[in-house]
């Protein structure tokens, strides 16, 4: 509560120091005479007696500048956190890796290479996937190399 009117009177003034600098008379320093093309010798014209428009102008420059870090200083969220108050999520229930089956008791143990299918592993899901790194990496397996064809040896010329 107590930022929000601080913020409505941080806009207030910096509303009244708008209408202020605003309302000011020029003091004779245009462009011309901060070049040397006015008739008189100082650079920003003859300094006249403090009015009430630049005390305001000075007392508002003081707010603005000292609302400006007040303001900057109440809206710090510090160290808290955002999420506070919020239940932390339920952790996911551990899941055992499934086991690879089990040949049945009246089949071989032992397959051929061509009718054997490629094992696939999937990452279990309670540990990430991580990838190796290339001095750890080590090399896939070749896949078995398919069996030779037998072609008949050449006839020679008497056989």
């Amino acid at each position: 509560m107590l930022y929000y009117l601080l913020s409505f009177l941080y806009v207030l003034a910096c509303f009244l120091l708008l209408l202020v600098v605003l309302l000011q008379q020029g003091k004779g320093g245009d462009m011309a005479s901060a070049f040397g093309g006015g008739g008189s010798q100082t650079a920003f014209g003859a300094r006249a007696g403090a009015t009430v428009l630049t005390k305001a102008t000075a007392i508002l420059g003081v707010l603005f500048m000292l609302g400006a870090i007040g303001l900057g200083v109440m809206g710090q969220r510090g160290p808290g956190s955002l999420m506070r108050g919020l239940a932390a999520p339920a952790a996911p229930a551990a899941v055992p890796a499934p086991l690879p089956a089990a040949p049945a008791a009246g089949t071989p143990a032992s397959t051929s290479p061509s009718s054997a299918a490629p094992s696939v592993t999937t990452p279990s899901a309670t540990t990430p996937a991580a990838s190796p790194s290339p001095s750890t990496a080590q090399p896939a397996e070749a896949p078995p190399a398919p069996p030779a064809a037998k072609t008949p040896a050449p006839k020679g010329p008497g056989k």
